[in-house]
């Protein structure tokens, strides 16, 4: 049955924002790490180091603040992205009042700014979000920053296309039949990249067909790794759209969730052959409905971190096609252990190294201190992964 990844198993979410989230950005955390350090100081006798302890807090700590676009930042420095980057969101709708997701609203121009978005549920306009999954997604690829929260997207400048396709109470077949319809509607409609965090295990000529014409119209479709915790390069495993990959489409970039402590999380789904690249997927800050906030965690967050990162490279260079786009991320990752063998680029995504490689790109010189991976192709035999 075809339904968003991110349901298939979920790791926890949590509504409205962390308290501890609210706390650290008080000014009492500061007194309090003091007060620690004093603590420790005292109990343990002049002259303990109290580093140990504080890091240790600071390490508790680390788990409510916004880690996934903390690592994005760095980037900034670079670029914030553009508005004329439109990104579509195929999911369960945007919340479009959300006040920090309405500035970066893509508008439809055929029907003079008053349609954002389209919900194949319904076949109305501008999609409502009543599960609250899409926009957090869409938090994560192009929120404003919001001081107040904590929380900000990838690309903070962006136009951000909802499109509904799913529904709780619709079957399989019908919510994959909305997601042929979502992909077309983003083709028509103009979008760069597609960001779609549903799949299923089964094949879908008609899904296939949309994407190869994404393909020939030069767009990228990022892709969720799916969360069963499986070995997608063997057969039995196969996860669609990813597995699309293997029949030679050159515009899918797969992406598996990891922690704050850079593990493939235990949910995640992992493959040399079909799965491309590692991002932030672990309890991710970001927006829900009713100007609320929280935490969600799996692939499909992982996927919303790729789709921001490839918006802002298209910032700096509308004539990027989506291999390109593709090269410039897999090949300027952080390599990672954990990830060896695991997946195609062994890495996780470094959104300033990727902007680095596109600069560099335009002016033809490498970027300072990057060093390019080997890249797996899809077409390449895999080795034996391990669980």
């Amino acid at each position: 049955m075809r339904k968003s990844s991110h349901f298939n198993s979920i790791e926890n979410q949590t509504l409205g924002i962390n308290l501890v989230s609210i706390l650290s950005k008080m000014f009492f955390i500061p007194a309090l790490l003091t007060l620690l350090i004093s603590s420790h100081s005292f109990a343990a006798g002049v002259g303990s180091d109290p580093k140990p302890m504080v890091l240790e807090f600071a390490k508790w700590l680390s788990r409510y603040q916004n880690w996934g676009v903390d690592e994005m930042k760095t980037a900034w420095k670079y670029t914030e992205g553009d508005q004329g980057v439109i990104v579509a969101v195929i999911d369960t709708g945007i919340d479009g009042t959300h006040p920090d997701l309405k500035p970066n609203l893509w508008k439809d121009p055929s029907s003079a700014g008053l349609t954002y978005g389209w919900d194949f549920v319904s076949n109305t306009s501008n999609p409502k979000d009543e599960h609250g999954h899409g926009t957090h997604i869409a938090g994560i690829i192009g929120a404003i920053a919001n001081n107040k929260s904590g929380t900000a997207g990838v690309a903070q400048k962006v136009s951000l296309m909802p499109i509904r396709y799913y529904s709780e109470r619709a079957t399989g077949k019908v919510n994959l039949a909305n997601t042929i319809q979502a992909l077309h509607f983003a083709i028509e409609k103009g979008a760069r990249i597609i960001n779609y965090s549903g799949g299923g295990p089964e094949y879908n000529e008609q899904e296939f067909r949309a994407m190869k014409l994404a393909e020939q119209k030069g767009i990228l479709i990022v892709a969720a790794a799916g969360n069963e915790h499986s070995d997608t390069d063997q057969v039995r495993n196969y996860y669609y759209p990813a597995a699309y990959s293997l029949k030679g489409l050159t515009n899918i970039i797969t992406v598996a969730s990891i922690d704050s402590e850079r593990q493939l999380m235990k949910s995640s789904n992992w493959g040399q052959r079909t799965v491309d690249v590692a991002a932030p997927g672990h309890n991710i800050l970001s927006t829900l409905p009713h100007a609320q906030y929280g935490r969600m965690s799996g692939t499909s967050q992982a996927t919303a971190f790729v789709s921001g990162l490839a918006a802002l490279l298209l910032s700096e260079d509308r004539t990027m096609t989506p291999s390109q786009i593709r090269e410039s991320i897999l090949k300027t990752v952080d390599r990672e252990k954990p990830l060896v063998r695991k997946v195609a680029s062994e890495g996780r995504i470094n959104a300033s190294r990727a902007v680095e490689w596109v600069l560099s790109r335009t002016k033809h010189k490498a970027p300072a201190g990057s060093k390019p991976l080997k890249i797996l192709t899809k077409s390449e035999p895999s080795s034996t992964s391990s669980s």
